[in-house]
């Protein structure tokens, strides 16, 4: 057998690379990973020299595959659309990656990482902004087609309920009356968006503490909501109604989900040089809300924010809607990743929103 290096420079001019780089040798054991390497999956190579590849990384499922394939073709394989986690890391990294076989004892294999969450964000936000104008317009005339007939519903009810006879027969009347208001309820939530928001100053830490004392006085038994919150972040310019309804959707979706037995986390960070809706901010406030329950299904994935989508059977579908629209008027992302057992929706909002407004 092979023997491992004692130190972390192989090859001259490898740490120096801007490529994330990582040699195995023949056991598939890490043997040498760059700074770059380093910096990308967030941990030190003296945690990873001579472990297993399977040790470092989750979700590696294509990262094997690709391995596979150059060792059995004796050459480079490009994996352009990798999903890799770690476990230091708390979301996923979406990669490209070229494994090659090398002839170079002890050095086995040479894997390439290229980080590619940038570009795949960029498109996400501009499919998440034509998706959103296109939900308006789709509430805006669905609430408006259904909320003028059920005024003449509702009135024609009431007139014949004056007219009957038999009490007994009013409780029908009354069904029909208060389904018309439910369904004009319902509407005005449709039409909710359509609102400006008002923009001032605020705390988001008042926007999830109203929102954690909500949903706890709803389901107060066992739904655990743990604080995570970096308490130095400055205030940031918003509707605070507007901004306590998108976090109390996702929450009391999760809360929901659970049926109200689990952990839910709201967590508060700081953002440095984010690009949200085309525009470059120099800081933002990333909100995440973290639940342990059973995770969105997996064909709701492409779907969920689109109106009347629900993985609920009695759900109406609104929520998630109303909250990427309100999102997209602070100028500002809503994301999620999800799988059984946790599920992370990060909204992540630009201090000042109106200065870079077009």
């Amino acid at each position: 057998m092979n023997r491992l290096p004692l130190n972390n420079t192989p090859v001259p001019g490898l740490e120096t690379l801007a490529t994330a780089v990582m040699l195995l040798d023949e056991q598939s054991r890490i043997v040498f990973l760059n700074p770059a390497a380093e910096h990308l999956f967030e941990i030190s190579h003296s945690n990873l020299l001579g472990h297993p590849l399977q040790s470092a990384f989750t979700l590696a499922d294509q990262l094997f595959s690709a391995i596979r394939s150059a060792l059995a073709n004796h050459a480079s394989h490009i994996e352009h659309d990798l999903t890799l986690g770690t476990h230091t890391l708390g979301h996923k990294l979406h990669l490209s990656c070229t494994v090659t076989p090398l002839q170079l004892p002890p050095y086995a294999l040479l894997l390439e990482f290229h980080a590619i969450e940038r570009p795949l964000k960029l498109a996400r936000e501009e499919q998440m902004h034509d998706q959103t104008q296109a939900n308006r317009l789709l509430l805006r005339n669905l609430a408006h087609e259904i909320k003028n007939p059920l005024g003449g519903i509702r009135g024609a009810a009431q007139l014949l309920e004056q007219e009957l006879e038999r009490p007994a027969l009013r409780e029908y009347t009354q069904v029909v009356i208060q389904e018309a208001d439910r369904l004009r309820t319902l509407m005005e939530k449709l039409l909710t968006p359509q609102q400006a928001p008002h923009f001032s100053a605020l705390n988001i830490h008042e926007v999830l503490e109203r929102v954690r004392s909500v949903v706890m006085a709803e389901m107060p038994e066992e739904l655990l909501i743990q604080r995570d919150y970096d308490l130095s972040l400055p205030e940031l310019d918003g509707d605070k109604e507007q901004l306590i309804q998108v976090v109390l959707n996702i929450v009391r979706n999760a809360a929901q989900a659970m049926q109200g037995k689990g952990r839910i986390i709201l967590r508060t960070r700081i953002a440095r040089q984010v690009t949200l809706m085309k525009k470059r901010h120099r800081l933002a406030i990333a909100v995440q809300i973290i639940d342990n329950g059973p995770g969105i299904p997996r064909h709701l994935h492409d779907t969920i924010f689109y109106p009347l989508v629900s993985g609920r059977a009695d759900g109406h579908g609104l929520g998630l809607t109303l909250a990427q629209d309100f999102v997209s008027r602070h100028q500002g992302s809503i994301e999620f990743e999800s799988e059984p057992g946790r599920t992370c929706f990060t909204v992540m909002l630009p201090l000042n929103p109106l200065e870079n407004k077009s």
